[in-house]
């Protein structure tokens, strides 16, 4: 999926393509790190960082947050108080105090985008205040920092479309955060589905187009997913979207979310909001669990690429190379910095000097017998 392989993009229109600027956050010509490592307990405890849940990619990226944080100078936040009434650190976060500065998002200016969101969010719009402002590893701060200066400037967001999206949209008009045509109204989808973010604008021709955008980051698809109502079941087969609209493959983990979304982007165009929509999905090339939900819904569509609303996979390296090549040069430094620069992570593991104890210790742990396992009654 790096290479968004699903979708034949065809060429950016602006002369300098985004691939140039990925040499700009390779200085040291190491290239991209393959496959992500598996980090030591130890470490994860020392940077307050050991979740036992976290799946592979999670670990190495709420790792990549602590070093960041640490970095900035920034203090520490908490998880919420357990049942013991103990608060215990963790490295992903930062301080309330911190987070009520701004601390979370990468540039000032995306700061005032932040609060206008909040204070005109729409009806039914859920947003977790202390987690957006705290919570390095959610990917709500991530969206705004993603979008947040594009969002103030037009020509600059719309030079990004189309290098990201190419001849699909030739202005951007607007672009909203946690949007949904209407929450629980019946002419959409009667529930809470929304968009991380819309993007509005016109084609060539002066159609109305409508980009639904999906955000993920740490997260796998397999969160737990809402209860699915049964207007989803009268409305997936008028989409034309669906090999099978009735395929329990659309309706449960890690697919649910993208069909509820595409199910949304159907009606906003059935109700004449739009004249053309396209629904796109960003995530982290290495978070191989968040690609490998979009492949499995991508092969749920009659067509990906060329469908009514067209579903389009994307890395978050490659948005973040479009940031660049819309001219927000040193904006992408710090997003890379953040979120994607994984040989950061590699340097603080020193590899190249793993401890003698490390395999003695993997030796008598093999040699150690085994304790017979006991059967209880049930």
């Amino acid at each position: 999926m790096a290479d968004n392989a699903l979708i034949p993009l065809s060429p950016a229109s602006d002369p300098t393509p985004s691939s140039t600027h990925l040499d700009a956050f390779d200085p040291t010509e190491l290239g991209p790190l393959t496959i992500l490592p598996i980090i030591p307990e130890a470490q994860r405890r020392s940077h307050h960082v050991f979740v036992p849940a976290d799946h592979r990619f999670k670990a190495a990226a709420r790792f990549l947050q602590a070093l960041w944080r640490e970095d900035h100078d920034l203090p520490t936040g908490h998880l919420p108080a357990g049942a013991n009434g103990k608060r215990r650190r963790l490295g992903s976060r930062i301080s309330t105090a911190a987070g009520d500065q701004g601390a979370n998002f990468l540039h000032p200016d995306i700061v005032p985008t932040v609060a206008r969101a909040l204070a005109y969010r729409e009806l039914g719009a859920v947003y977790d205040v202390e987690r957006l402002k705290t919570n390095l590893l959610s990917s709500q701060p991530l969206a705004f920092n993603l979008f947040g200066l594009l969002q103030r400037d037009p020509a600059l967001a719309t030079r990004f479309i189309a290098d990201l999206i190419p001849g699909v949209m030739t202005e951007v008009t607007e672009f909203i955060f946690e949007h949904s045509p209407g929450r629980g109204d019946p002419r959409f989808t009667a529930d809470g589905t929304a968009f991380d973010l819309a993007i509005r604008g016109h084609s060539a021709t002066g159609a109305r187009v409508f980009i639904c955008i999906e955000v993920k980051y740490s997260e796998s698809g397999y969160e737990p997913a809402p209860w699915l109502n049964d207007r989803y079941t009268a409305l997936a087969p008028t989409t034309d979207l669906f090999i099978d609209p009735t395929a329990p493959t659309l309706t449960t983990n890690p697919c649910q979310q993208l069909f509820r979304q595409h199910c949304l982007a159907a009606t906003i165009l059935d109700e004449g909001l739009a004249d053309y929509a396209v629904l796109a999905f960003i995530a982290p090339q290495h978070n191989h669990l968040a690609h490998a939900a979009a492949t499995t819904y991508a092969r749920q569509l009659q067509s990906a690429a060329t469908g009514r609303i067209p579903f389009i996979p994307l890395t978050l390296e490659r948005v973040i190379a479009a940031i660049a090549t819309a001219g927000l040069p040193e904006h992408a430094k710090k997003l890379h910095r953040r979120y994607t620069d994984f040989w950061l992570v590699d340097g603080e593991l020193h590899l190249d000097t793993v401890p003698e104890t490390l395999f003695t210790a993997a030796a008598a742990s093999a040699r150690r017998p085994r304790r017979q396992a006991t059967v209880t009654a049930a």
